[in-house]
């Protein structure tokens, strides 16, 4: 014990941790019927260490050349102890992450916590689920199997549609006309490099904007909040969510023991794709809207169009903050609420559709 005193003395001494140790123990959250939407960040951030953790693994035996990258995932699902499994829990927790992430985000946008001042929490979010995204986009091509690579291929395609800059960014993405080891090599730089120390960076910046400003209690909740006691964060608060990051803990463990990720077969670029591909589930919807417009639209290309709404939609989605103005005196513009309910409907029920094949 002594010991312990001692070492906290000197950390204290030369860090000031005095005053972040009285914040932590003094913090509270708010209570109320929908506080349970409070756990989702925190169960996007843990699905996202565990990707960390399993991603480091697999480096140590994974190698990022088109020669070579089949064969080592292969090594490591069947010469590897618990190879298999690693994997397994590492492709299935990008998933879950990504699906925490989006359920995190409809909660924030529909219990209006974008409003002033929290507007910069808000786009620090959004962009941290693009980088979510982007992770599952760069970590689908690594395996070099023929899903990913004829996937990848589709994926890259259609950013070629982007007008002025479109050529331009094919070229990045892929490193050179086609999808080869160069490309392959891109997207692992990307993926275990790039990608993480964004996400780092506005992680970091995202928490400390939530610390700052506390938890949102939308205002129709305000005076049940208010009538109802605030949780401690410590320990009440964390140990709920230590609860609910055990529950994504088995739901991951279980998914990846009985429904192991398959590889498939390594890719051959001079192979035909093969027929009914699809990208993963997370960008279902954009793809089967784009199949479901015509070739050309008022003289414009049909992929174009698609790809201008969507741009269109995100960047409305990201300037919520700022165009909903009502919002900042709590009193929300039906339109915005109308919009994120028929955003959820078409997102999901494009996503169901799709997987049940009726765009077929």
């Amino acid at each position: 014990m002594n010991f312990l005193a001692s070492l906290w003395r000197l950390l204290d001494e030369r860090f000031e941790l005095a005053p972040v140790v009285e914040f932590i123990t003094h913090k509270e959250v708010p209570q109320h019927r929908h506080s349970w939407t409070y756990y989702l960040g925190g169960l996007t951030l843990f699905f996202f260490g565990i990707q960390v953790a399993t991603g480091i693994l697999l480096l140590l035996y994974y190698r990022p050349t088109a020669e070579a990258a089949f064969e080592s995932v292969q090594f490591i699902v069947t010469r590897v102890p618990f190879g298999w499994l690693i994997r397994s829990i590492h492709s299935w927790s990008a998933n879950l992450m990504i699906l925490s992430a989006f359920a995190h985000m409809f909660s924030v946008y529909l219990l209006g916590a974008y409003a002033k001042p929290r507007e910069a929490t808000w786009w620090t979010g959004a962009a941290l689920l693009g980088l979510a995204l982007g992770f599952g986009f760069s970590g689908y091509l690594l395996p070099w199997n023929e899903l990913s690579f004829f996937a990848t291929r589709i994926g890259t395609d259609i950013v070629s549609k982007v007008p002025v800059v479109g050529a331009w960014l094919l070229k990045f993405l892929r490193g050179g006309e086609e999808v080869t080891g160069a490309t392959l090599t891109r997207f692992f730089g990307f993926h275990v490099a790039v990608l993480p120390m964004l996400t780092g960076a506005l992680i970091s910046l995202h928490l400390a904007f939530i610390q700052r400003q506390g938890m949102h209690v939308p205002e129709n909740l305000g005076e049940e909040a208010q009538q109802c006691k605030p949780l401690r964060f410590l320990p009440n608060f964390a140990m709920r969510e230590g609860v609910v990051w055990l529950a994504g803990l088995a739901i991951l463990a279980a998914v990846a023991a009985f429904f192991p990720w398959e590889l498939g077969s390594k890719a051959d670029p001079f192979a035909s794709a093969p027929a009914g591909i699809k990208p993963e589930w997370y960008f279902l919807f954009m793809f089967e809207t784009l199949k479901l417009l015509p070739a050309h639209v008022l003289g414009i290309e049909g992929e174009l169009v698609g790809l201008a709404g969507f741009s269109l939609a995100g960047l409305v989605w990201c300037l919520v903050p700022v165009l909903d103005r009502g919002s900042a005196r709590g009193q929300r513009g039906r339109f915005f609420v109308f919009l994120g309910w028929a955003a959820l409907a078409y997102i999901v029920s494009f996503t169901v559709l799709s997987f049940a094949g009726a765009f077929k």
